[in-house]
């Protein structure tokens, strides 16, 4: 089949799209839908949407799909993409694209489908990506910046996860998002508008045609919020190297104060964190007696500690928050209980604690947890920066150690939950074992 003509050069309207997927680790295409609105009062041209039958319906949930609600009877009837494909390169070629993420998801989505049906895919003139944009003018007060924590806060209901609702929702999150900064900025001379955020980063994006190459002004903002985060995490580390600053203690966590926060990082890399009081949450426990270490799976290496009754009630919290508010908990991993019991239900809860290692020169294991030996005179380095002896570590076994750690949530492999990353043990060393 022969390429469509090319887009007349004067289509100046901006098209917000929209694609729903199955989960991963295949990504199918399920729906489209695209709304072209004037760039100059973001009114509303025309719509198009549709359901679109996959060529393995096996790939479709049934009988109920988690976030998106579509199913195998959902799309059994609908076209497949080759029948709809013209109508989806007319929304979209020679227009600015704009959309929730699009540079590394939808547009990417678009072009994979153009390609399994032997079809050059259409050519944005220009790529709004609303997650960093609205990132980087609006800043975490919607938290994170996911368009349901941002329709959210602006009330404008719960998302739909369905393409043609969530285009809308996008739109309408953008121009709230432009209110509040006209009416912040306003008497400070700065004043962004609908029309001047999207120019702004169209212009940046203005005359590439691989979304590839759209990446700068993605990657402008993620490297400057990650080389904040690297400072703070260098500034805490600093600080604790002497002490316990930067964790908090268990008595002065309040549960109601953790909250789930999506951070965007350098090439717009998104990392789910838990906050505390407007900080990372970090922990420090004192006193946890070590039950065995793991270095069978080297350099993955672990302790399994018993923990008090006051952390287990913390890292239950976190667990349950995540499970019902981070996206790795919305994917088809199975999520893994981070506080497990051994034996009968009364022994005392436990945790893995992950040994941090980095490799040098391709296959040395070096500590990067901090292991310092705490005695009577005080806390001195011990495996701190050295290269890893599974002897020595295991020698850990039965002693008691003051841990200072972070809460990881992780989707690899099919498995999902709260990693424990040790970023300093002090090991309890006894009189007579000095």
């Amino acid at each position: 089949m022969a390429a469509p003509a090319p887009a007349p050069p004067d289509r100046e309207e901006i098209v917000f799209l929209d694609v729903e997927t199955t989960t991963p680790p295949r990504r199918v295409l399920l729906e489209f839908g695209a709304v072209v609105v004037c760039s100059r009062r973001l009114v509303d041209v025309s719509s198009y949407a549709t359901l679109v039958r996959p060529a393995d319906l096996d790939a479709v949930p049934d009988p109920t799909a988690r976030c998106n609600g579509i199913t195998r009877d959902t799309v059994v009837a609908a076209p497949p993409f080759r029948d709809v494909a013209d109508n989806v390169y007319d929304s979209l070629h020679g227009r600015v694209w704009a959309g929730h993420n699009i540079v590394d998801f939808d547009s990417v989505i678009i072009r994979d489908a153009f390609a399994e049906i032997g079809r050059p895919p259409p050519e944005p003139k220009g790529m709004v990506d609303t997650l960093p944009l609205l990132t980087h003018w609006f800043g975490p007060r919607a938290g994170d910046m996911k368009l349901a924590s941002l329709a959210n806060y602006f009330g404008l209901g719960k998302q739909r996860h369905r393409s043609l609702d969530d285009v809308k929702m996008n739109i309408d999150v953008v121009k709230n998002c432009a209110t509040v900064l006209f009416l912040e900025e306003s008497l400070r001379g700065v004043v962004p508008t609908p029309q001047n955020m999207l120019e702004d980063a169209t212009i940046r994006t203005q005359g590439t045609s691989d979304p590839a190459t759209n990446r700068d002004y993605n990657e402008l903002v993620g490297s400057h919020v990650e080389e904040m985060m690297i400072d703070t995490t260098k500034q805490m580390d600093a600080r604790s190297s002497g002490g316990s600053s930067g964790f908090v203690e268990l008595d002065d966590v309040s549960t109601e104060s953790i909250e789930i926060k999506v951070v965007l990082l350098h090439r717009s890399r998104l990392r789910t964190i838990f906050h505390h009081k407007g900080a990372q949450l970090q922990l420090s426990c004192p006193g946890l007696e070590v039950r065995w270490v793991s270095t069978q799976f080297q350099p993955k290496l672990s302790i399994v500690v018993d923990i008090p009754d006051n952390l287990s009630k913390v890292l239950e919290f976190c667990d349950n928050l995540a499970q019902s508010e981070s996206p790795e908990a919305c994917s088809n991993s199975t999520w893994k209980p981070i506080i497990k019991r051994y034996g009968n239900a009364t022994t005392r809860p436990t945790v893995w604690l992950k040994i941090a290692t980095t490799i040098v020169n391709g296959n040395t294991a070096m500590y990067s947890t901090q292991i310092c030996q705490k005695d009577c005179n005080g806390v001195i380095p011990k495996l701190a920066s050295r290269k890893v002896d599974t002897a020595e570590l295991e020698s850990l076994q039965g002693n008691k150690v003051d841990a200072f750690f972070s809460l990881e949530i992780y989707d690899y492999k099919a498995k999902a939950g709260i990693l424990l990353v040790a970023k300093r043990l002090d090991v309890h060393v006894l009189r007579d074992q000095a």
